[in-house]
């Protein structure tokens, strides 16, 4: 993408994750800014929008990491399907560890692990509707990526609020990261879509990755030929 993209990719997804997270943080205590704003005190008001832009920030910064990670890891395994397997072991691992962990450091008397599998089963569920649409809007080999991102990446985001075990927190994070991290996958590939000179399409890089994976195998077969006639 150039620079162009990049700025409105930047500035899109911190309004929409700084709207929707301030709109969470002032519904979530309504009545206190309410007064607040009635005695014309702003300053609460103004640290729910900072608040949410600094986490729509985490999930910008938590985006462009993945696009690295996931070049990166389609480089190493040399195979598309061999990397996607990859992810979904590292989803299983990461949907776990945010049912068991929280069990482990907060459970209280009486309740048991069931009770911490809500958390990531929605964040499961929302991931699979985002990661579905990415899919027919693409192809179906970009399911597990997005799924991927929208599961192990936002949980990595959200620890830092996930640690204090304080629901208004937890919702005041996760609202602007899903908002942002949302965004961010299903406008990527329309905006890389578009006309750019000689910046290659996502329609390009998914027929590269292909290829690829073709030859990878090609090469393969004929290493096993070798070997067999020796």
């Amino acid at each position: 993408m150039n620079t162009r993209k990049v700025v409105f990719l930047f500035n899109s997804t911190l309004l929409i994750g700084t709207t929707f997270g301030f709109i969470m943080g002032f519904v979530l205590d309504l009545q206190t800014h309410i007064n607040d704003l009635a005695n014309l005190r702003f300053g609460g008001v103004a640290m729910i929008a900072i608040t949410a832009a600094i986490w729509t920030v985490i999930a910008q910064m938590g985006f462009f990491a993945y696009l690295t990670i996931h070049r990166f890891g389609l480089g190493m395994f040399k195979s598309v399907s061999l990397w996607n397997k990859v992810q979904i072991v590292l989803i299983a691992f990461a949907l776990f560890d945010l049912m068991f962990f929280r069990y482990l450091l907060f459970a209280e008397d009486g309740e048991t692990i069931l009770h911490f599998a809500v958390m990531p089963a929605m964040l499961l569920i929302y991931g699979w509707i985002v990661a579905k649409i990415k899919a027919k809007d693409t192809n179906q080999s970009a399911f597990v990526p997005a799924l991927f991102f929208m599961i192990v990446v936002t949980t990595i985001e959200w620890i830092p609020a996930l640690r204090e075990n304080d629901l208004t927190f937890i919702l005041n994070a996760i609202v602007p990261l899903l908002v942002a991290n949302t965004w961010q996958i299903l406008v990527l590939h329309r905006l890389h879509a578009q006309p750019n000179g000689r910046q290659p399409t996502v329609e390009m890089e998914q027929k590269r990755d292909k290829q690829t994976t073709k030859r990878t195998n090609e090469q393969r077969n004929k290493q096993g030929k070798k070997k067999k006639a020796k």
